[in-house]
């Protein structure tokens, strides 16, 4: 279960990868540069985009198209062979503070966007993040606040439970929801895993199709697997101290690609690739963004 280096990006923040069954190719982003990158498994080839503005979460729509969530809002994204980027506004988000933005997002498997706020600075400790659901045509809905660095968004295989964390070093807990299929709605807030307890701290997360629930341990170059009742099963190494979000991908969507922070290259000269790991389970296909 070596990791491999497939693309050594460099990024700042590497997050939100997302495996394009049709393409054989594996996208993400770099948060404070507002990049978007492709890398084709095919090929090798490595593609890359620049948005207006820091761009931290992407999911693929059934058009074809992106939706991503950035620092005023969630716009569509239609990337060009040449290298340009268009950037359509879909809705805008009323921080209650100005130095915020949007941080992790994904999509529920009926196709609604999900993506939670955080205060730039961390070292705030402002509890001002909120969780929103956004429905295309429709505006941003606050489904959930209080949080200071809201991440691990996911959903069990049948949709029926929704997982997300916070990632702070205050909070650290992984919390599960009953999700309502039919109106997007979470409810039964309940702890799922205290990462205190473990090495860490909770950042990005996908769910295999058996429904364990994977879970980047930043700061401890590991990703976590927990079984959906909650138990360790298993823990993968990354030859970086910063991984940040994980994604199922390749042709049998068993390879889990995992991207990371760029932190103290003299020490860490891998920091800020994307790797991949045989998990030894297989992922889901992820759900597009209905337009």
């Amino acid at each position: 279960m070596r990791a491999e280096l497939i693309v050594d990006a460099r990024n700042a923040v590497g997050e939100c990868p997302v495996w394009v069954v049709e393409e054989n190719a594996l996208y993400w982003v770099d948060i404070p540069n507002g990049g978007l990158q492709r890398w084709s498994a095919a090929t090798g080839h490595l593609a890359a985009w620049k948005a207006p503005q820091m761009l931290a979460c992407i999911a693929r729509t059934n058009t074809g198209n992106w939706v991503a969530g950035m620092e005023t809002g969630f716009f569509q994204l239609t990337p060009h062979n040449d290298g340009s980027l268009d950037t359509t506004p879909l809705a805008s988000i009323e921080h209650s503070r100005k130095d915020m933005r949007l941080n992790d997002g994904r999509c529920d498997r009926q196709g609604r966007f999900w993506a939670g706020s955080m205060v730039l600075d961390m070292g705030l400790n402002a509890a001002e993040g909120v969780l929103y659901r956004y429905a295309s045509g429709a505006a941003p809905h606050a489904q959930l606040d209080g949080f200071i660095t809201l991440n691990g968004l996911a959903f069990s295989p049948d949709g029926r439970t929704m997982y997300a964390s916070d990632s702070h070093p205050k909070v650290q807990q992984v919390w599960a929801f009953d999700y309502d299929i039919e109106t997007g709605t979470p409810s039964n807030r309940r702890v799922f895993i205290d990462m205190n307890d473990f090495p860490g701290r909770p950042d990005g997360a996908a769910v295999d199709a058996e429904g364990g629930y994977w879970i980047c341990a930043n700061d401890a170059g590991l990703i976590h697997r927990f079984t959906p009742d909650g138990r360790l099963d298993r823990s993968l190494s990354v030859p970086v101290k910063k991984p940040t979000m994980c994604a199922f991908g390749g042709s049998r969507l068993d390879t889990l690609y995992v991207t990371s922070i760029r932190d103290d290259p003299s020490k860490q000269s891998l920091s800020g690739g994307v790797f991949a790991l045989n998990p030894g389970v297989q992922g889901l296909p992820e759900p597009r963004f209905i337009v």
